[in-house]
């Protein structure tokens, strides 16, 4: 398949991460005198801080970078360090359950990706590494639960569009007070913008960024975001990436502006952009790029409580179309076809009781023409009909489907219905399209009502619209999704005030979602 990671970078990827980490557990580290001599490093090794991600019901991926000066590619002497890390039951770590050395090395970033395996089930443990005789923050990760249990609740966050220009990530701190068990990140971890001299905060660099270098910089910077860091070392991240990680609207090897980027460079921007994006999210070996392709659709289980299907959505899609016919044309696909059948098989043979899809961008549709006549936004599905339609028919087989989704900037809660062109149709699922964590910043609310609101008879399937910037919480039972709007009164300056906006609930086996 496209994108799949040959095995012997999977295997040096791996090496002496879970399996030297399961045959030394319970070992303590030893004083630095006591260990072989080591070349000094830099201070400051650990100013990305740490992460985890994916979690599985006996696994959980563990991320650092060393990076001791971030902005200007990371600092690192050019050889291989050995990182120790540990797993704990207990934030002091004297109940420590994993311990191994994994290897940063140069040819990505100096970057960790620990997959510890053998993991309890629905449980809370702690991480830290340490190079070069320097400690790391300490993280806060949880498994899974047990893959047949059926009842119990699941809490998770909803999280999108971070532009460091247009304001501070400040809904990340009371993420942070909410305590979910996970978090689904859908796309714009980064933008690629230019640096500007009227944003909130400025870009690093020069422009854009194109190489490997640059991109490392940018993702380097995002990570600074004091709210950021505290979030990554909460709570584990299920991330996929949207546009903004490459290029604005690309669609798979076709960037926004053919005539200025041609193809061969675009190739080499999406081979640095990909590597960049492996390097500081912590996912899996699967995930390492091969050249313009990184493998980033996947499946993750909750017990039977809930099944996470995650998305590409950017990766093998055809050109956006330029005309309603063209947003209608049966040969145009958003996912393309293996991952189609991958999601459908997934769906029809899921046991959970949710399922949920992680959607970079927006399923239901969006008429922007006030009055008689359509008017489509052809970026998001609804410039991809003919999959999105058939994909709804399978909603309406489909056990409590869920979407996820981000881009808009918006809040935009809604029905997901069999036939946008037939108001009378049946309602197949619901939609969250959650907000920015800061992009667009602090919005006119006066001036989107003005922009927005003649809108609504237009889309009867919108239960909920706002321009808050902010995320969206779940706390998902066996019959019931509660869904709360978290919003902040700012993000132009580093602290905030959040409230909870509106509460939404999705009730088990009655597709749509209500207003509480």
């Amino acid at each position: 398949m496209t994108g799949a990671v040959p095995p012997d970078r999977r295997r040096v990827l791996t090496a002496g991460a879970a399996v030297l980490g399961a045959a030394a557990a319970g070992q303590l580290w030893l004083p630095a005198t006591a260990r072989a001599v080591e070349k000094p490093l830099p201070d400051g090794v650990f100013s990305l801080g740490v992460a985890s991600g994916d979690p599985l019901a006996d696994g959980i991926v563990l991320w650092t970078r060393l990076a001791p000066d971030p902005l200007n590619g990371g600092g690192m002497p050019d050889r291989t360090v050995p990182v120790e890390w540990q797993l704990a039951t207990d934030a002091g770590f004297k109940g420590i359950v994993r311990r191994g050395t994994a290897r940063a090395r140069p040819a990505y970033g100096h970057s960790v990706h620990v997959d510890v395996r053998g993991l309890r089930p629905g449980t809370t443990y702690w991480f830290r590494f340490r190079a070069g005789g320097q400690l790391s923050p300490v993280g806060r990760t949880r498994t899974a639960p047990a893959p047949h249990s059926a009842g119990g609740r699941l809490r998770v966050a909803l999280a999108s569009c971070q532009n460091w220009q247009h304001g501070y990530f400040t809904p990340y701190a009371d993420m942070r007070e909410q305590d979910p068990d996970v978090v689904v990140f859908v796309g714009d971890y980064i933008y690629e913008s230019t640096p500007s001299a009227t944003g909130v905060r400025r870009h690093e660099g020069t422009g854009e960024p194109y190489g490997l270098a640059q991109y490392r910089n940018r993702y380097a910077q995002y990570r600074s975001d004091p709210d950021l860091a505290a979030m990554h070392a909460h709570a584990p991240f299920v991330v996929t990436f949207d546009d903004h990680e490459v290029d604005n609207d690309f669609a798979g090897e076709i960037p926004q502006d053919p005539d200025k980027q041609p193809h061969d460079a675009f190739v080499a921007r999406l081979t640095a952009a990909y590597q960049a994006y492996y390097e500081h999210m912590p996912i899996r070996a699967t995930a390492v790029p091969n050249g313009p392709h990184i493998r980033m659709y996947r499946r993750l289980e909750f017990g039977r409580l809930a099944r996470l299907n995650v998305l590409d959505t950017r990766q093998y899609r055809s050109d956006q179309a330029t005309s309603q016919e063209g947003a209608q044309d049966p040969s145009l696909t958003m996912l393309g076809a293996a991952q189609r059948r991958w999601l459908v098989d997934g769906l029809r043979r899921s046991p959970a009781r949710w399922n949920l899809i992680a959607s970079q961008i927006m399923m239901a549709e969006t008429d922007l023409r006030v009055g008689p006549g359509k008017l489509w936004f052809y970026d998001a599905w609804d410039g991809y009909q003919a999959e999105r339609n058939a994909l709804l028919e399978e909603f309406a087989r489909v056990r409590n489907p869920v979407v996820l989704t981000g881009d808009r900037h918006l809040t935009m809660v809604g029905d997901l219905k069999a036939d946008f062109a037939d108001p009378d149709s049946a309602v197949v699922g619901a939609e969250f399209v959650g907000t920015s964590i800061s992009s667009n910043g602090d919005q006119d609310q006066a001036a989107f009502a003005r922009e927005w609101e003649p809108r609504r008879a237009d889309n009867p399937h919108w239960k909920l619209l706002d321009a808050h910037r902010g995320y969206h919480l779940f706390d998902i039972r066996p019959d019931r999704i509660d869904a709360r709007v978290r919003v902040v009164d700012t993000v132009v300056e580093p602290r905030a005030t959040p409230s909870t906006l509106a509460t939404l609930r999705v009730e088990a086996g009655r597709p749509g979602v209500h207003l509480v």
